[in-house]
């Protein structure tokens, strides 16, 4: 990899959220730095600091990373900071806890290089070593999830909750991503498909973390996010397909006692309707 002198042009930042990643910060920056150069483009790799206190922003710094300083917790949030101090025309995310081998990035970016926009990495499709993905998140949480966002939003995604993704810095600024949390992997996919970006897959394998400490995933709360975000943005399914079925309900019963002799109820089947009160059964 060829550092970047003052005044150059550089083409790819590699960018990680971090808190706390001590221990898997070498490998993860020394694996972005292969992939760089593999690509033979001119370089960074951004540390996005959400307040560690274990002295990862020093550790990076030694390494030649870029670190920027994050005041607001979250993982959306230290991606959304770290992805805007980025200078790079081509932008590759993914966590620094060593569970994606960031020299699988060159494919991904070799798929910007052909003209897509955004180019979310698979694990479903690609490798998950063993233990490095709980039973619920890899049968229930993110098939259930992708399968959502596929049906609402009419994509061909196969795995919306990977962490690694690369896209162009013309695209991020054109979704206007905010969300603090880990919903901003969803907010990526969906308004990718509601901008109409040129998007594509690439199979990756998933490791096991390196860190000795539980992550910082918390699946069912988080994942209750996602399946939130994800209906806010469909106001059709979530509204509007929902209201207009009740509406024509109430409309036909209204329909149904206005033609009824005034006083006499009305039934349908075992149900029985009158004018002064909504529904009883015999």
């Amino acid at each position: 990899m060829r550092d970047p002198l003052e005044g150059d042009t550089i083409e790819i930042s590699i960018v990680m959220p971090c808190l706390n990643e001590l221990q898997t910060l070498t490998a993860c920056i020394g694996k972005a730095r292969t992939a760089i150069e593999a690509l033979g483009l001119s370089g960074e790799v951004v540390i996005a600091d959400n307040g560690s206190t274990d002295g990862s922003q020093d550790l990076a710094r030694s390494l030649g990373a870029r670190v920027v300083d994050v005041p607001i917790r979250g993982y959306g949030a230290a991606l959304i900071w770290g992805i805007r101090s980025a200078r790079g025309r081509y932008v590759v995310m993914g966590d620094a806890d060593d569970s994606y081998d960031f020299r699988e990035a060159v494919g991904l970016v070799d798929r910007l290089m052909q003209g897509f926009d955004l180019v979310v990495g698979t694990r479903l499709k690609g490798r998950i070593m063993p233990g490095a993905m709980p039973w619920k998140n890899r049968y229930l949480g993110t098939p259930v999830l992708t399968a959502i966002v596929n049906t609402v939003y009419r994509c061909h995604f196969s795995d919306v909750n990977c962490g690694m993704r690369a896209f162009t810095k013309t695209a991020f600024e054109a979704m206007h991503l905010e969300s603090s949390g880990m919903e901003f992997a969803s907010e990526m996919l969906v308004k990718a498909a509601i901008l109409g970006l040129k998007t594509s897959e690439v199979p990756i394998t998933l490791h096991v973390d390196g860190r000795d400490r539980a992550p910082h995933l918390r699946p069912w709360a988080d994942g209750w996010r996602h399946l939130k975000y994800i209906l806010l943005f469909a106001p059709k399914l979530l509204y509007w397909l929902p209201g207009s079925v009740l509406m024509a309900i109430g409309v036909v019963l209204n329909a149904i006692l206005a033609i009824a002799p005034s006083g006499e109820s009305v039934y349908l089947g075992s149900l029985r309707f009158g004018d002064h009160w909504v529904i009883s059964t015999r």
